[in-house]
């Protein structure tokens, strides 16, 4: 096919998501790569970004497309390696640049909890937790995370 004239948009995007692939036994199975990448994600190249907040970013994609597969009964939650800690129902995350991500929400008991971990230390294990019998809808962390980045990049 010949040469594609691209954007420098377009580059921008392409350097900054580099390498998003995956595939799944199951054809409908929606992977992370298959659905557009919020442009608050792609308003600066990887090269420019922390360590910190490029994990954080992706994981929200991964947090937000592990969430549109759920049904309206399941919630995400994280999954601790080791220690038999068990798991954190997902109710924040954030960054704290140049290498710490951090993760908010509660245990099985419904005791508070924070995970802190460097960058170089990060394994998340999305799990998913029936939701609260009290709460009529499901927690939708990944949206509200999204949202949030665009919103920050519409002020920036």
């Amino acid at each position: 096919m010949g040469d594609q004239i691209r954007t420098a948009a377009e580059a921008a995007e392409d350097a900054a998501l580099a390498g998003l692939y995956e595939v799944h036994c199951d054809p409908e199975v929606t992977s992370a790569c298959a659905r557009p990448i919020p442009k608050a994600l792609t308003r600066r190249p990887a090269s420019e970004k922390s360590e910190a907040q490029w994990a954080y970013e992706r994981i929200i994609l991964y947090l937000r497309n592990f969430e549109d597969q759920l049904d309206n009964s399941q919630e995400v939650a994280m999954g601790f390696t080791g220690g038999g800690t068990g798991v954190l129902r997902i109710e924040g995350m954030g960054y704290f640049d140049p290498d710490i991500v951090t993760f908010y929400g509660t245990e099985a008991t419904g005791g508070r909890t924070q995970l802190i971990q460097h960058v170089s230390q990060l394994n998340v294990m999305l799990r998913a937790l029936p939701k609260p019998d009290e709460q009529e809808e499901p927690t939708r962390i990944g949206f509200r995370l999204v949202q949030s980045l665009e919103a920050e990049s519409e002020e920036g």
